[in-house]
C-alpha cells in the first residue's frame, strides 16, 4: 500500500510540473549583420510541452524598436507555436532586446532574446559590381 501511495504523489508531482510548459527551438535570434531597412522580422518556435492548452496572455519587449506579435488561440498540448518579433532596422548600430512572453504556463513569465547589428552597408551584388568596375 505504502507504494501505490508513493506512485500517485510521484504521479501527481509529474502532472503538476508538466501542466503548462512551453520549450523554445531557440531562446535567443541573432540576426548578425545586416544592412539597415532590411526585413527586420523573425519568429521564434515552441512547443506546449505540458498538458493542458497554453495561452499566451501578453508580449513586452524591452523597447518601442521590438514589435513581438502572441499567438491568438491557445496552443494546444504537443502542438508548436510562433511568436513573431519586428525589429526596426532603420537603427544603426547593434541591438540586444529582451522579449517577455507572459502566459499561463508554471512559470508564468519567459524571457527570449534578439541581437544584431545594423550597419549603412551596401548590398553584396552592389559591391560586386562596384569592386568589377575599378579594375
Amino acid at each position: 500500500m505504502k507504494a501505490f501511495g508513493f506512485f500517485l504523489v510521484a504521479l501527481f508531482i509529474t502532472v503538476s510540473i508538466h501542466s503548462q510548459e512551453f520549450k523554445f527551438e531557440k531562446e535567443t535570434i541573432d540576426y548578425g549583420k545586416i544592412a539597415k531597412g532590411s526585413n527586420g522580422e523573425k519568429t521564434f518556435v515552441f512547443t506546449n510541452i505540458g498538458n493542458e492548452p497554453l495561452v499566451i496572455t501578453k508580449i513586452q519587449s524591452s523597447c518601442g524598436c521590438t514589435v513581438p506579435k502572441k499567438p491568438e488561440k491557445p496552443i494546444m498540448p504537443g502542438e508548436k507555436g510562433e511568436i513573431k518579433v519586428s525589429y526596426n532596422t532603420k537603427i544603426l548600430g547593434g541591438f540586444y532586446k529582451k522579449i517577455t512572453i507572459f502566459s499561463n504556463a508554471k512559470i508564468t513569465r519567459k524571457a527570449v532574446t534578439i541581437k544584431g547589428n545594423v550597419t549603412e552597408s551596401v548590398p553584396l551584388e552592389k559591391e560586386k559590381s562596384l569592386l568589377s568596375k575599378e579594375n
